[in-house]
């Protein structure tokens, strides 16, 4: 090996190492910034929307984008019309892509709603350009609402939203207000505990972090609501990127208004139970925030804002790097496990100092992530502790995601376009839900499998090579990545196979009746 390329194999090696570092150093002053500004996005008493106090009630739109939504629909529409509010003032949009038949069922529970006195619209789409952006800027066109709140079909409102949070808009610099996601089906599964603390480090340590500090925080793309003049003054609903709320979200920021995030006010959601659908909302959702960090990082980095905000948003826009860059590291192993036989005796001492400030590096930086779940489970739940034995598990499947992530960080960064896609639901609320059964959203087995298989057995040849070569240094974190990618893979294909194995059930009953 030559000279030249042992100074790029360590360049590409040590920025990889430098920018996991600060990834997982940005996490430590995540929770620094919660631990000192938590108090910053507590709810106000005295912003409570009293109804007995209120003489002129503001018109609200109510916006629920959805896309074949058979299992949820039902629970959307009802827990939203049990929004207290009054009927003639809340307009409620369904603004409906469907394809199937929860088109009808849809409409006839806007039909039935309507009747009972409900301001509710069926406003459906038989083209859905721009996917749930286009659908929002449909609503637009017909939304009468000083106000508009939006919920996709996996949420359950708080029946007091309007009262929670409308009364934050009396700052007429309030452009939005967030509040908190929580969980119908947290205790369901591995994979939806595991999402769990995901959701929570972001929306319990994250967003307070950000928006209690006065730094720049997003919009979810539900469970919150819009002022509608911010959403026109910042260019509207835009479907250049798959993260549409991300995007307006900074638009709006950077055209000044100000955004108010509640950490005590729910709304629950479904959580996905399948791996294969937690797959492609990630997917979405990576793929989403590099195109939208691609779109506007020059604007950010141009604009005339406090070097901190201006920092903040990007270390925010381009965090899903993360995937790639673990990606990276571990190619990089074998070559370096293996760098003294390649470079020859005067390089001997070399590899080994590598792994040793590799194995530390990646430790400190790794903790931090463990500290920022760690914390938000602390925040919310009484019963944290035990709550702690289930972070190996998040730490395991958000290794193995890497794989999927990485494809659609590179496609946002080369500018591949892909349609959207949705992520199923399932309306699995219990134990006693069984997701075999609920097959008409079943995602199909995809390629990014057979590349998980690869990336479980090469870090499998990393452990081998690090045994046999006496460099143990890394060898839990090749564990961890061993064994991450390997579930990822095995739980995709067996959902696979369960979606085979009950149509050839349903195929044979109904065989069985025709003879």
């Amino acid at each position: 090996m030559t000279f030249a390329l042992l100074i790029a194999f360590f360049s590409i090696y040590f920025i990889d190492i430098a920018l996991l570092f600060y990834f997982g150093i940005h996490t430590y002053f995540m929770v620094y910034l919660y631990a000192k500004n938590k108090e910053n996005c507590d709810s106000d008493p005295e912003k409570y929307f009293n109804p007995k106090l209120v003489k002129d009630y503001p018109i609200v739109t109510i916006q629920l984008p959805v896309y074949n939504e058979f299992y949820v629909i039902d629970r959307l529409i009802e827990s939203t019309i049990a929004i207290k509010y009054p009927k003639s003032k809340l307009q409620i949009q369904v603004l409906d892509d469907s394809t199937d038949e929860s088109k009808d069922k849809a409409f006839n529970l806007v039909k039935h709603y309507a009747k009972l006195g409900h301001w509710i619209e069926h406003i459906h789409r038989t083209k859905n350009h721009g996917y749930k952006a286009g659908a929002l800027d449909e609503g637009m066109n017909r939304a009468q609402g000083e106000y508009i709140a939006i919920f996709d079909s996996d949420f359950v409102p708080d029946p007091e939203f309007l009262y929670k949070t409308l009364g934050y808009f009396e700052d007429p610099n309030i452009g939005m207000v967030q509040t908190r996601w929580g969980h119908l089906n947290q205790t369901f599964n591995l994979l939806t505990k595991a999402q769990s603390y995901g959701i929570d480090g972001h929306f319990m340590i994250e967003q307070v972090a950000r928006n209690g500090s006065g730094l720049w925080m997003n919009f979810n793309g539900t469970a919150g609501i819009w002022r509608t003049s911010c959403i026109k003054d910042s260019g509207g609903w835009e479907h250049d990127t798959l993260t549409e709320d991300f995007d307006l979200s900074y638009r709006a920021e950077m055209k000044g208004w100000k955004f108010r995030y509640l950490k005590d006010v729910v709304c629950k959601a479904e959580i996905p139970a399948t791996m294969n659908a937690y797959k492609s909302q990630q997917f979405r959702w990576c793929k989403g925030s590099i195109q939208t960090a691609v779109k506007l990082l020059p604007r950010i980095w141009k604009a005339d804002l406090p070097r901190a905000t201006k920092m903040e948003a990007i270390t925010h826009l381009i965090n899903y790097s993360v995937h790639p860059l673990m990606i990276v590291n571990i190619l990089l192993t074998a070559p370096l496990l293996l760098l003294e036989y390649w470079a020859g005796i005067d390089f001997y001492a070399l590899p080994m100092e590598v792994l040793g400030a590799t194995a530390v590096v990646l430790s400190i930086g790794s903790i931090g992530p463990l500290v920022f779940y760690a914390y938000s489970q602390r925040e919310l739940y009484k019963n944290w502790k035990r709550r702690l034995g289930f972070l190996p598990v998040m730490v395991m499947i958000g290794t193995g995601i890497a794989v999927v992530n990485t494809r659609a960080w590179l496609e946002a960064m080369l500018g591949i376009q892909s349609g959207f896609k949705r992520t199923p639901k399932l309306k699995i609320e219990s134990s006693s839900d069984n997701v075999k059964d609920r097959i008409l959203y079943s995602l199909p087995l995809d390629r990014h499998v057979v590349l998980e298989f690869f990336m479980g057995s090469y870090c499998l040849f990393c452990i081998f090579l690090s045994i046999v070569l006496g460099k143990p240094y890394i060898l839990g974190f090749l564990s961890m990545y061993t064994i991450g990618f390997y579930f990822v893979a095995i739980q995709s294909v067996r959902e696979s196979l369960w979606k085979y194995r009950k149509r050839n059930v349903l195929q044979t009953e109904v065989t069985a009746n025709l003879a």
